[in-house]
């Protein structure tokens, strides 16, 4: 993947080869500017490759026209974002239902996620009212209303603390033994994750050398 920054070009994620079984849990670490969030975005279909495909379910996401493009993350892809991304003027029930970015009327769905992430009594609360964890979970239950079976996380733990922290990951685990396949950015220890995750990528510098475990 190549940039123009200040009029030179940079690259990131050089020859990458890399195949994500369904069901799995990927886990990719690596110093800031090492490509962890492009590579999120490459796969999510919100940037192009400068060289070579991504292809998801026989589909070359790479290739396809913007709107198709929406459509594919709509129906494949929950999105998790370390900042949140929450409307603020809307409450945690409606929040959800913004899933896919348009919103769903699932009313019976969405409770059932929040009751599931602990915030059964949080439904009518804006998002100034919850503490940083509560919207982190908030935004695991929007992106999972649509029923993705990839669920991408941009350093979802990046702004908790470590029993926060904790208590999303948990969450995550379950939607990925439900057969979600996860793949997770984090500046987190590796060893935090390596428990339970079917790959760790590491991207070593902006040449991406990558080492998989």
């Amino acid at each position: 993947m190549t940039f123009q920054q200040n009029g030179k070009s940079v690259s990131v994620l050089k020859d990458i080869n890399l195949s994500i079984p369904d069901g799995s849990w990927v886990t990719v670490v690596g110093n800031s500017g090492s490509g962890k969030s492009t590579l999120l975005y490459l796969l999510a279909g919100l940037l192009s490759p400068s060289l070579g495909s991504i292809i998801v379910d026989g589909v070359e996401v790479s290739a396809l026209s913007v709107s198709k493009r929406a459509a594919f993350r709509a129906r494949k892809l929950g999105f998790i974002f370390q900042s949140f991304h929450l409307v603020p003027h809307l409450s945690v029930l409606d929040n959800v239902l913004t899933s896919g970015g348009k919103f769903r009327n699932d009313k019976e769905a969405a409770s059932a996620l929040l009751h599931k992430v602990g915030l059964a009594d949080r439904l009518t609360h804006r998002p100034s009212q919850l503490s940083v964890g509560e919207k982190q979970r908030v935004a695991i239950a929007r992106a999972v209303l649509n029923k993705p079976s990839i669920i991408l996380a941009d350093e979802p733990t990046g702004n908790l603390d470590s029993d926060n922290s904790r208590e999303v990951i948990s969450h995550l685990q379950e939607f990925n033994k439900q057969g979600i396949t996860v793949v997770l950015v984090t500046h987190r220890p590796i060893e935090e994750f390596r428990p339970f995750s079917t790959q760790i990528i590491k991207l070593l510098s902006r040449n991406a050398e990558i080492i998989s475990q």
